[in-house]
């Protein structure tokens, strides 16, 4: 397993042996962290894949650093980042230290352009949000909400909402 450590030169064979590992290491660690789309990633999921793509980028590169230093230090990184997980779900002064709150961005049928400012989003991404959620007029938005991970949550007006059997207290069979 020379591969592993750093060399002056690599073989052709040395640097496809790099390769396979740090892709089969990479979906290991993958599977650890658990997964989320890209547009689903918290500010923590976030470091850490670019860290470790970072590290685990550079053996890949360079004959002379090891890949064995990059698999030491991204199985810190992964212990570290499930720790800040447990502290998050643990305690929930860390979880406001790392996750924001929810930022209003519609309140009432009316933009405030103070939470779009504060959510960096333009009116654009907005509109095009709620045409997502099949929100055609903002006038009928209750509440419209820009979450920590990047997606907007809305709520309908309840006049403007669908009629079902419970709002009109009839009594269903199963």
């Amino acid at each position: 397993m020379d591969f592993l450590h750093s060399q002056q030169t690599l073989t052709t064979f040395e640097w496809v042996l790099r390769a396979v590992v740090s892709f089969v290491f990479l979906l290991i660690v993958a599977k650890v962290l658990g997964q989320r789309s890209i547009s689903q990633l918290r500010l923590l999921d976030f470091v850490i894949a670019l860290v470790v793509g970072n590290i685990i980028a550079h053996p890949l590169s360079d004959e002379e650093l090891g890949l064995k230093g990059s698999i030491v230090t991204t199985i810190v990184l992964v212990v570290l980042y499930l720790g800040g997980i447990f502290l998050i779900l643990k305690w929930p002064w860390f979880r406001k230290l790392i996750n924001h709150k929810p930022i209003p961005v519609v309140r009432d049928g009316e933009i405030l352009y103070k939470g779009l400012r504060h959510a960096r989003i333009s009116i654009d991404v907005l509109l095009e949000e709620l045409r997502k959620g099949k929100v055609v007029d903002i006038k009928k938005v209750a509440l419209a909400l820009w979450e920590a991970e990047g997606r907007i949550s809305f709520f309908l007006d309840p006049k403007y909402e669908p009629v079902t059997p419970e709002t009109m207290q009839i009594k269903v069979q199963p």
